[in-house]
């Protein structure tokens, strides 16, 4: 059965809202009709159900018609309900500002029935064809929201497995890129920073050692120490990270990005997360002190997600077995992490990690390495 037009009448005088309610009944469809006396009485109608038109005289005592149809067009939920403004002013004026306003149509008192009844039925008709437009348009919508999201996930999806693909030639058992991910959330946390940067920092956090994907095997799994040669070689990992994720996946490869040209302009970078992956696999092997590589910049200078990803990434390695020594005792980590601050690491960072030994240790325990790792560190 078609659903019934709801209608609201407005007018002060209750002989013309009975003429008009006799006048609007016996529709093939009948419609739900209901009248008030007053704007506010309206009001306190289209609070409580949901209306397809509004018919209202202009002049009445107190608010007055021009007034709710001000009020309706305010209101996103009531702005869309075709309003009639019917009155005996035959001023040129009233007709303009009531159009100009939003009004659907407009009628001069006294008012013919049949024309009423004829300008209800297009308004309703129209309400109906733009109540189908919009839902067709919050439908396409939505759809383009959860193809966002589902390609939101891909991407972050393919950042995640590109860095496990790095960790499989040096961390072939391990889950280093996901305790450092969890380290360096509860840190930016800690810290103040915002939600969002935290959760862009856990996504992108595991790329920083993506660069190893370009050293050669005979140095990146080398069980002992390298020579000098070899170590430069091995510090290049840190460029190579960053021209694997700001490069144009289009061009040739060309090997790493020269440290010179590493303030890339923001228009250059495809998008955000790119953006701090790149910096942290960048910047994560620089030193508080300016002794780190390949830049050798101090303090400040270096970005805060790289500082933060460079004390996660400490603590995992001192926390884990390696080839020449197994994982270090808690109390011997901290202790060599907070030496570490002013020199090394950022101190203000060092000292959240202090006051997060215990969340540190939870998740060390939850992502526990599952077999020894064999690769050199």
């Amino acid at each position: 059965m078609p659903k019934q037009s709801a209608i609201l009448l407005v007018d002060d005088e209750p002989a013309v809202l009975e003429a008009m309610m006799r006048g609007l009944r016996g529709q093939q469809v009948p419609w739900d009709l209901h009248s008030v006396t007053g704007v506010d009485l309206a009001l306190d109608l289209l609070e409580q159900r949901p209306l397809d038109a509004v018919v209202t005289d202009v002049n009445m005592p107190g608010r007055d018609g021009l007034e709710l149809l001000h009020l309706m067009q305010q209101q996103e939920r009531w702005r869309h309900i075709p309003v009639l403004i019917v009155t005996g002013l035959r001023e040129q004026r009233i007709r303009r500002q009531a159009l100009e306003a939003g009004a659907t149509d407009f009628l001069y008192k006294p008012v013919e029935l049949v024309d009423l009844r004829a300008r209800l039925q297009n308004a309703l008709r129209l309400k109906a064809s733009q109540d189908a437009l919009r839902a067709a348009n919050d439908e396409l919508e939505l759809r383009i929201r959860l193809r966002t999201r589902e390609l939101e996930d891909a991407r972050i999806d393919i950042l995640w497995r590109l860095a496990k693909a790095a960790e499989y030639r040096d961390e072939q058992t391990g889950q280093h890129v996901v305790r450092v991910a969890c380290y360096s959330r509860v840190l930016a946390h800690h810290l103040g920073l915002s939600d969002r940067f935290a959760d862009m920092l856990a996504m992108t956090s595991p790329l920083h050692d993506v660069g190893k994907i370009g050293v050669p095997d005979a140095i990146l799994l080398k069980p002992g120490p390298l020579t000098p040669d070899e170590r430069r070689v091995m510090q290049k990992h840190c460029e190579i990270g960053a021209g694997i994720l700001l490069s144009n996946p289009h061009e040739p490869n060309d090997g790493p990005v020269s440290p010179a040209a590493c303030a890339w302009p923001a228009k250059a970078v495809p998008n955000e997360l790119l953006q701090m992956a790149a910096s942290i696999a960048l910047y994560h092997h620089e030193w508080w002190n300016g002794t780190g590589y390949p830049l050798g910049l101090a303090g400040e200078r270096i970005p805060l997600a790289a500082r933060l990803v460079a004390l996660a990434d400490v603590y995992d390695a001192l926390s884990s077995d390696r080839p020449y020594r197994p994982a270090l005792p808690e109390e011997e980590v901290a202790r060599l992490v907070g030496a570490e601050a002013n020199t090394h690491l950022d101190p203000r960072v060092a000292q959240a990690f202090g006051e997060l030994r215990d969340t540190f240790r939870q998740i060390r325990g939850a992502l526990a390495d599952t077999a020894r790792s064999t690769a050199a560190a």
